[in-house]
């Protein structure tokens, strides 16, 4: 009866969001509560539990997030994110054009939020476009797949980053296992599914003419070396710090690398060095600077809330039991955890359109698995992760934001974008599990 009553609560959430356009953290938390109710927790102790799952979801992710998009606003706002681009694509040149494309979108993918790297890179895909006679999205796909690579496996992003709180994994090794799948995911998905999309067309005024009016940048821009090191800082700081006290076994490096190697003290470093090689040295005052962070930090508040109701979810269905009933069923179906988690993340994104949500949903049902013997925690995230990004349809935004953006048919979307999505998906959970079979 407890699992009937969490698919009716589901299915309502669904429901608010997609039908009723109600806000999804509202909808999470209006959610919650009807659920607390029919599962039987207590009314006097309901509004507490809701409390408690809100609080310790974002009290082990907030500063991160916070942190990561004021780095990834100091990356646009003071070039760094243009200068990586226009040098990546100097060193591949026309022959190999999508692959330079390719390898920008997953380094300036890495400290941007999707919309913000979409936004930020588009210009360049149709400035590339111009100047090579190439058609658009042929050459748009290999990025648009590692700026959707980088949201849905990669910490700092939010949803990674909350997965990586709620299922208890390390984030060093969440990261490396994601770079390590990203990279045969990303020559199939991006590179080789591309070449079937030559002859799509696309309205270059759809949603502006890039080749006349491109993004304006500061006169003073970084360097190279500076812009990568400064942006990438915090990918740089968690792999190092994760895997130095493997190779050098000592007391004192470990506990350093313990402490420094803190996502939360990791991202506040990186944003120091940040505010002073992308904002200081290139001319920016205090003020300028933090203007910036404030503009972030209201970018980012929704997306925050959205995970704090979805704490909020995850902790009425643990205290009511209905998380281990559900996964008790599960487990006597003969199928593999990761591929359940991938599965059930798969069907949320395709009903309701987030892959953020899909995630936390998933993960605040999923949570018991981990009591299972040989099951790895970084693996279920990237599991999870793979499957949030399935089939983007047209109750996703970032479906529209590609078709507008380039000006193509509703056919054509699907052909290119979503099929896009869905192999990035399906290639991930195939190579988790190839990564398994090496690591395990």
């Amino acid at each position: 009866m407890s699992v009937l009553i969490l698919l009716l609560c589901i299915i309502v959430l669904i429901l608010q969001i997609v039908r009723f356009k109600i806000n999804p953290f509202i909808a999470f938390i209006t959610t919650s509560l009807l659920a607390g109710i029919a599962l039987g927790i207590p009314v006097d102790t309901l509004a507490a539990t809701i409390q408690k799952g809100f609080g310790d979801m974002l009290g082990s992710i907030t500063l991160i997030i916070i942190f990561g998009t004021c780095i990834g606003k100091l990356t646009v706002s003071s070039g760094a994110a243009s200068v990586i681009a226009e040098t990546v694509m100097k060193w591949t040149g026309e022959k190999y054009v999508r692959l330079g494309l390719l390898i920008t979108g997953f380094i300036v993918g890495i400290p941007l939020f999707y919309s913000v790297g979409f936004i930020l890179l588009v210009p360049l895909i149709f400035s590339v476009g111009y100047q090579f006679k190439l058609p658009k999205v042929y050459i748009a796909i290999p990025m648009l797949a590692s700026l959707s690579v980088a949201h849905g496996f990669l910490p700092p992003h939010p949803s990674p980053m909350a997965l990586n709180s709620m299922l208890h994994a390390d984030i060093g090794a969440v990261l490396m296992y994601g770079v390590v799948i990203a990279v045969p995911t990303l020559l199939i998905a991006g590179l080789l599914f591309s070449n079937t999309l030559k002859n799509i067309r696309t309205n270059d005024t759809g949603a502006l003419d890039f080749t006349e009016n491109e993004l304006k940048y500061p006169k003073v821009r970084p360097g190279f070396t500076v812009s990568i090191i400064s942006s990438l800082f915090p990918v740089f700081g968690l792999t190092i710090t994760t895997l130095l006290p493997l190779v050098w076994k000592d007391e004192y490096v470990n506990l350093v690398c313990k402490t420094i190697g803190e996502p939360s003290i990791i991202m506040l470093l990186s944003l120091i060095i940040c505010t002073y090689t992308l904002g200081f040295r290139v001319g920016k005052n205090m003020k300028a600077v933090m203007e910036d962070f404030t503009s972030a930090i209201k970018d980012v508040i929704l997306i925050i809330l959205i995970i704090g109701g979805a704490g909020s979810l995850k902790e009425v269905m643990m205290v009511s039991g209905v998380s281990q009933t559900i996964v008790n069923s599960l487990m006597q179906i003969n199928i593999h955890p990761y591929l359940l988690a991938w599965l059930m993340a798969a069907l949320v994104r395709i009903c309701i359109g987030s892959a953020t949500a899909a995630g936390l949903m998933t993960a605040g049902v999923l949570l018991p698995l981990l009591q299972l013997e040989g099951l790895d925690p970084n693996l279920l995230v990237l599991s999870i992760g793979a499957g949030s990004l399935m089939c983007s349809h047209v109750n996703d935004p970032g479906f529209w934001l590609f078709k507008e953006y380039f000006g193509t048919s509703m056919k054509d979307t699907v052909k290119s974008w979503t099929v896009m999505e869905s192999l990035v998906s399906v290639l991930g959970i195939a190579f988790i599990f190839i990564l398994n079979t090496i690591i395990h």
